[in-house]
């Protein structure tokens, strides 16, 4: 088991780019790491990286190693876990990451259910709104809400991601309601800042099944969805939300839905995961709760009908 220690050693430092970080998270000194790494290269009669000054580069054989190692140790992390927990149970610790508002209101009531289903399992949930590297961190899995991106994670769909525009009445009463997608333009609109800038272009597909992109603009953006779901019933403006988000103001009435025959994409809810052929049963046992609970028609979805 030390080539394989040293071989997940190996792809700390690979993915943080230092031993001392590496190191800090295996909870071992700087010495040590440092003596192991150079044990896996005398083994394997190679450079896995150059040394500079300020950073570690991976040589192309390192590279290798990297690439073809990672699965391997990911089966192993695997294999023994579920041996381990077929003797006992789900067990372990599931190290989980989501959204802060999302993680709050739907997946913090389900924790104690699932919990008395596997008392042996312990959980460490991460609340962010930030993307996190599920691989150089150490999750191991991530409910991510909307469009995804093209990555080597595996994705899951675990229930559907419905949006819509709102406003509150009075906002509507102020300013009248948009008739058209091409109204919203004279609209104080609630914009999301995402990693890749303002979120201020709206496509929407009408009852014709015509799609139309709209540029919006606004006096407040935030990289908060809870912000400007407060900006909304506090009445500045019309705001693109999903319906888990705000299901309990559109049922109370301090939302209603602008522009209702026009639909925005479905970018829906997944569990990602690392990619690997060997799920651990603690992961999988929790994706399967997951789509168990919330479901094609969830619990958002349903408290409307």
């Amino acid at each position: 088991m030390d080539r394989a220690a040293d071989i997940s050693l190996f792809l700390r430092v690979f993915d943080a780019g230092s031993i001392s970080a590496a190191a800090r998270s295996l909870d071992l000194s700087v010495a040590v790491a440092s003596q192991r790494l150079k044990r896996l290269e005398t083994d394997l009669g190679v450079r896995l990286f150059q040394r500079t000054t300020r950073r570690l580069h991976p040589t192309p054989e390192g590279l290798v190693l990297a690439e073809q190692g990672r699965a391997l140790i990911n089966d192993l992390d695997a294999l023994t876990a579920g041996l381990r927990e077929a003797g006992s149970g789900i067990a372990g610790t599931l190290r989980l990451t989501t959204s802060s508002t999302f993680g709050r209101l739907y997946i913090s009531p389900l924790l104690p259910e699932f919990l008395t289903r596997h008392p042996k399992l312990k959980i460490s949930v991460d609340l962010d709104d930030q993307q996190h590297d599920l691989v150089a961190e150490g999750f191991d899995l991530s409910i991510r809400i909307g469009a995804l991106h093209d990555s080597s994670l595996i994705a899951r769909r675990v229930a559907s991601n419905r949006r819509v525009l709102c406003a509150s009445p009075d906002y509507l009463r102020r300013h009248g309601a948009p008739a058209s997608p091409q109204d919203l333009s004279a609209h104080q609109c609630l914009i999301l800042m995402g990693r890749k800038g303002r979120s201020d272009q709206w496509q929407l597909t009408g009852p014709d099944g015509q799609t139309s992109t709209v540029q919006v603009d606004g006096r407040i953006d935030s990289n908060q969805g809870e912000l400007l779901r407060d900006a909304a019933v506090a009445g500045l403006g019309i705001a693109l939300h999903s319906i888990w988000h705000i299901c309990d103001d559109l049922r109370a009435g301090r939302l209603q839905v602008v522009l209702p025959d026009y639909a925005l994409p479905d970018t829906g809810i997944h569990a990602l995961m690392p990619q690997r052929r060997l799920v651990p049963p603690r992961v999988r046992a929790f994706v399967d709760f997951m789509a168990e609970k919330l479901g094609e028609t969830p619990s958002w979805e349903r408290a409307l009908t």
